[in-house]
């Protein structure tokens, strides 16, 4: 199954009320390990074609009377850390990875 046709097929079963536990955990993964290049071509380009951006990883845009951009994007550890807890990942393990991520703990 193709992107597009899969993307449709979940977008009846989000309207049915249909999502699966493959739905939400898929889902995650593509937040935790996507790439921002859209959400920087946003920032960056004059006239962005915005429907053609996937902009899913952005949480918020601001653009001030001087020109400056913020881009936030979503959190991805918070996104790692839900897709552990579908998943079944032991707590203690990802506990330890995510301190890793974050800068904090030491390496054993």
């Amino acid at each position: 199954m193709n992107r597009i046709s899969g993307d449709k097929e979940l977008q009846k079963r989000i309207r049915a009320g249909k999502i699966t536990q493959e739905d939400v955990t898929r889902r995650l993964a593509e937040l935790a390990f996507g790439k921002a290049n859209d959400c920087v071509r946003l920032a960056l380009e004059e006239k962005p074609k915005v429907g053609r951006l996937d902009l899913s990883l952005l949480s918020e845009v601001r653009r001030n009377d001087k020109g400056t951009v913020e881009v936030k994007l979503i959190d991805r550890l918070q996104a790692l850390e839900q897709l552990a807890a579908v998943t079944g990942e032991k707590p203690e393990e990802l506990e330890e990875f995510l301190q890793a991520l974050s800068g904090g703990g030491a390496c054993t």
